[in-house]
């Protein structure tokens, strides 16, 4: 049987992760609180953002910039967006 939690982003009942995607506090946060529905449109935005503002991972700064772009896509407060990104038409 799947785990479900109430998603934080999308407030319903979805399936949830399978373990926390980080370490410590933060990582049981989502882990409890964010569907794997959301975690994965996260990761693909989170993508967009990386390769859009040309984000160095290794540059504290930057991943300190994606984690709060994160907090506010989670918890539904307006967040950035990759300027001139048009999704493929399906």
């Amino acid at each position: 049987m799947t785990r479900t939690v109430m998603c934080r982003k999308y407030k319903e009942q979805l399936e949830g992760l399978e373990r926390p995607p980080y370490p410590g506090a933060k990582g049981q946060d989502i882990f409890e609180h964010v569907s794997a529905k959301a975690w994965a449109d996260w990761q693909k935005h989170q993508t967009l953002l990386i390769n859009e503002k040309r984000l160095n991972m290794m540059n504290a700064e930057d991943r300190k910039y994606l984690q709060g772009e994160m907090d506010k896509y989670f918890s539904g407060e307006e967040y950035a967006q990759a300027e001139g990104y048009v999704p493929p038409a399906e």
